[in-house]
């Protein structure tokens, strides 16, 4: 929600009239000096929206701000045309509304398109939830950073690098609401305060790392690739099993962690699954995610795929010694069995702690056969729910 500022007022007054914390409204408008605002500028407020309202005969606005617990002067400030002694019926006005619920909705078939819709309503409605295009898909799709958060330590999340695992893009996308729902409503997640959380950490996500797969398996094949996608899948129309993206190379055997290894026993050539490409680091996908994390310097970073209800943490030992230790929390938190280490290379997660020696997390979400059924997507989140949480709260 945006509002015009008045001589005389401060963020700070802003943070109080309308219960908004000081760093989430700093952070909604960084190109504002807060200790030097110009009166006629604009100021996002996050966590509201202004509803339209046509006034009825009797309306005034002390009876319109009593009646939904609003102040007064926010509806001044959003009104600053309106003479609030000369209301008529039949005028529009606007009407400050805070956000208590979800605007994502996550069981449903979740395709790029619904992806990016999400992202600008999240923006829009949360602007101190910062997103940055870190490259393209093999189709010239966005790829899309989100980053929450004014913390030194960067904790990362990405999910959807197989295309048939696309249940955990919505999985990722509810806990970033919920987290952005809960910060400016000033509300716990299981009994977990958001703020510090947020003045401690920046949240990283790459929600959807692989959209091009993703809409294959959701809505077909695109007519300018549809032969060519066709034959590499053996001729069937049916694109449940695809995991690769659309050129057929399997985005999480594409990094330099022990690639031969992959590249001597897996497909020699591209297809539904596993082809780890000609070289490591060919695919863009998986080059922007690369790049990112060379940029960034994660923490730690968690790949959530499916399925199997067990998570990884080690890799040939070049893990640190926390990663242990949150293992046996996430064990505890969601379930899922805690596995050490298993006879894979080559996948992003695998390839952040040989390079970083950093902790990294592969979780496999759900049980059954990919693509999973979007009924197993409450189980799945609430499952997940803690492991999101210790992420950011265990140092």
């Amino acid at each position: 929600m945006r509002i015009t500022i008045r001589p005389g007022d401060t963020l700070w007054y802003y943070s109080q009239l309308f219960g908004i914390p000081l760093p989430l409204l700093l952070d909604s408008n960084p190109s504002l000096n807060p200790n030097v605002i110009t009166a006629g500028s604009e100021v996002q407020i996050p966590g509201f929206i202004s509803v339209g309202y046509t006034i009825k005969s009797g309306d005034s606005f002390w009876k319109l701000a009593n009646e939904r617990s609003i102040s007064i002067d926010a509806i001044l400030l959003l009104n600053p045309a309106v003479n609030p002694n000369q209301l008529q019926p039949g005028q529009t006005i606007g009407l400050p509304e805070r956000v208590t619920s979800r605007i994502i909705e996550g069981k449903v078939n979740y395709n790029s398109s619904r992806f990016q819709e999400d992202l600008l309503a999240l923006a829009e409605i949360y602007p101190f939830i910062k997103t940055e295009q870190i490259g393209e898909s093999v189709m010239g799709k966005p790829l899309t950073e989100l980053r929450i958060g004014r913390g030194d330590r960067v904790i990362h999340f990405n999910a959807s690098f197989h295309a048939n695992e696309w249940i955990t893009t919505p999985v990722l996308m509810t806990f970033i609401n919920d987290y952005a729902l809960a910060l400016t409503n000033g509300e716990a997640i299981r009994g977990v305060q958001t703020l510090p959380l947020y003045n401690f950490n920046t949240l990283s996500a790459v929600p959807l790392v692989n959209p091009d797969g993703v809409d294959l398996v959701l809505n077909g094949p695109p007519q300018s690739v549809r032969d060519e996608v066709i034959e590499l899948n053996n001729g069937s129309m049916n694109f449940d099993g695809w995991k690769a993206n659309i050129r057929g190379v399997d985005l999480n055997n594409q990094y330099p962690a022990n690639w031969e290894i992959e590249q001597a026993r897996k497909p020699q050539v591209p297809g539904p699954r596993d082809f780890p490409g000609e070289a490591p680091l060919t695919e863009p996908e998986a080059i922007a995610m690369a790049e990112l994390t060379g940029s960034r310097q994660f923490d730690q970073v968690y790949a959530l795929h499916t399925q199997g209800e067990e998570f990884y943490w080690g890799y040939l030992g070049y893990e640190p010694p926390v990663s242990a230790e949150l293992a046996e929390v996430f064990e505890r938190v969601s379930g899922y069995q805690s596995i050490r280490y298993i006879d894979s290379h080559a996948g992003f997660r695998d390839w952040f702690i040989y390079i970083y020696r950093r902790p990294g997390f592969t979780f496999e979400l759900g049980s059954g056969v990919n693509p999973l059924p979007i009924t197993q997507f409450d189980k799945i989140y609430q499952d997940m729910l803690g492991v999101f949480l210790v992420a950011l709260y265990r140092r």
